[in-house]
């Protein structure tokens, strides 16, 4: 079994890939988008952090995160979203992908994979990256083919960035120079 080291920075920015089980479309549908967004505010209002950005697709999320100053627990966090999740959802009725002995034994359901990835963002250039090109928070839909361009991407941040100023809105209709660069890199 591999050994999984997480590096966890108090007040730390943090990008996260978080995936279903099997890569199952959760979130194809607008109620288990709803139920995940209200097991997030849950889990924020209870162990706070900011979300900077977020991209939700059918079967995986990428979220940047800033933790609190002098708090560095993302892992309990995760935690305790995907557990609000996965009980709400099975309560409602949803379905859940079929498990091994070995699974059921550690008390892993069919929802979510079991880990997730994390990355600590050491400095604004690496923000930078994240946010925009390296992990595609804004540009993940058009990377995938769901859409011609972010806008029409609803579960994600972007719209908020737009309206910041910070976008504008027919930002990632064409491949942003920056993520042609690093590919031939």
């Amino acid at each position: 079994m591999s050994n999984y080291r997480r590096w966890y920075v108090p007040g730390g920015t943090y990008f996260f890939t978080v995936v279903t089980y099997n890569r199952q479309p959760l979130f194809q549908q607008e109620d288990s988008r709803t139920l995940l967004g209200n097991c997030l505010r849950e889990t924020r209002d209870e162990l706070p952090f900011e979300t900077i950005a977020m991209v939700l697709l059918s079967d995986h999320l990428h979220a940047l995160w800033q933790i609190p100053l002098g708090d560095a627990d993302f892992s309990t966090r995760w935690k305790r979203i995907k557990a609000r999740f996965t009980k709400k959802w099975l309560l409602s009725g949803g379905a859940e992908a079929i498990t091994t002995a070995s699974q059921k034994k550690r008390q892993n359901r069919g929802i979510w994979q079991r880990r997730f990835h994390e990355h600590v963002i050491d400095d604004e250039d690496d923000l930078e990256a994240h946010f925009h090109y390296i992990h595609y928070i804004h540009y993940n839909p058009v990377k995938h083919g769901y859409v011609a361009r972010p806008w029409d991407w609803e579960q994600s941040t972007f719209r908020k960035y737009v309206d910041l100023g910070y976008y504008p809105r027919d930002w990632g209709m064409a491949e942003p120079e920056m993520i042609k660069k690093m590919a031939l890199e």
